[in-house]
C-alpha cells in the first residue's frame, strides 16, 4: 500500500497495476505521433535518439523500428528489464534519473505522454531541461510533450471507475496546489491498494519560463500529435519544440 511517499512515480511506476491500468493506449495514435515528429524535426535514418522516460519503450521499439538509433532511459527498473527483451544493435535501455544529464549526445530527445512535472522538487523541472539541453549535439533538437493543462482543468472527470482484469479501478481526480492529482484505489488477491499520481500543472508561460533560466530556445509549439497550431482552451497537448 502507498500513500504519497516521496517520489512515488518510481513506486508506482513500477508496480504491474501501473501496466495494466494504463494497457489500452492508443499506439497507432502513438506510432503515426512519431512519424509526424522525425518529419518534422527531419532526422535521418541512424540519427541517434533519447528517449527520456522511456516506461516500456513503446516510443523507443517504433522509432528504432523505422530506422534509428534509440536510447531508452527510465528510472523504473522493472520497466527497463521489460524493454530490454528489444534490445538490438541500434536500441537499448537503461536506468537512468532524466534529471541528470546522459553520457552521450543525441540529434533528439524525446520526452513523451507527460512524463514531466511529477518530481517532488521543483528545481528538478528546470534540471530535466538543463539535462535535456546538454545532450543534444549541435544541431539537436528537445521535444517535450506534456499535457494542456489549461483543457485538462476545464474537463477533468471527477471520479470514475474502470474494470480491467477483473480489478475496479476506483478513480479521483482533482487540483490542488497548483498540482493535477489523480487518486487510484482498488483490490486485488486479498489486499486494498492506493496509489496517487501528481503532475504539476505547467502552462506555457512556465515553460517558457523554465527554458529561459535553461538557455533554451522554443522553436514550435504543437497541440496534437497531427502537429497541429496550439490553442490554450481546446488543445489537448502542448508539444514544445526546443534547442
Amino acid at each position: 500500500m502507498l500513500k504519497d511517499s516521496t517520489m512515488w512515480y518510481a513506486s508506482w511506476f513500477d508496480t504491474p497495476y501501473y501496466h495494466i491500468l494504463y494497457k489500452d493506449r492508443d499506439h497507432t495514435e502513438a506510432q503515426d505521433f512519431m512519424d509526424n515528429l522525425t518529419n518534422y524535426l527531419n532526422l535521418e535514418n541512424s540519427e541517434k535518439i533519447l528517449d527520456l522516460a522511456c516506461g516500456k519503450g513503446r516510443h523507443s521499439i517504433y522509432l528504432n523500428k523505422i530506422g534509428y538509433d534509440v536510447t531508452g532511459v527510465d528510472l523504473s527498473k522493472n520497466s527497463i528489464e521489460y524493454a530490454s527483451q528489444f534490445e538490438n544493435e541500434t536500441l537499448k535501455f537503461r536506468v537512468h534519473d532524466m534529471c541528470r544529464p546522459y553520457s552521450e549526445k543525441f540529434s533528439a530527445v524525446f520526452n513523451l505522454f507527460t512524463s514531466f512535472g511529477y518530481f517532488d522538487k521543483e528545481e528538478d523541472n528546470l534540471n530535466t531541461i538543463k539535462a535535456i539541453k546538454s545532450d543534444l549535439n549541435e544541431r539537436g533538437f528537445g521535444v517535450i510533450d506534456f499535457m494542456n493543462v489549461e483543457y485538462v482543468i476545464q474537463n477533468l472527470v471527477p471520479k470514475e471507475t474502470k474494470e480491467i482484469h477483473g480489478i475496479h479501478f476506483e478513480i479521483k481526480r482533482f487540483v490542488r496546489d497548483n498540482y493535477i492529482y489523480k487518486e487510484i484505489r482498488f483490490r486485488d488477491q486479498g489486499e486494498d491498494f492506493f496509489f496517487t499520481e501528481r503532475v504539476k500543472a505547467i502552462t506555457l508561460a512556465d515553460f517558457e519560463n523554465y527554458f529561459k533560466k535553461a538557455e533554451v530556445h522554443l522553436l514550435d509549439i504543437f497541440g496534437n500529435y497531427q502537429l497541429q497550431k496550439f490553442n490554450s482552451k481546446t488543445s489537448h497537448r502542448l508539444i514544445l519544440i526546443f534547442k
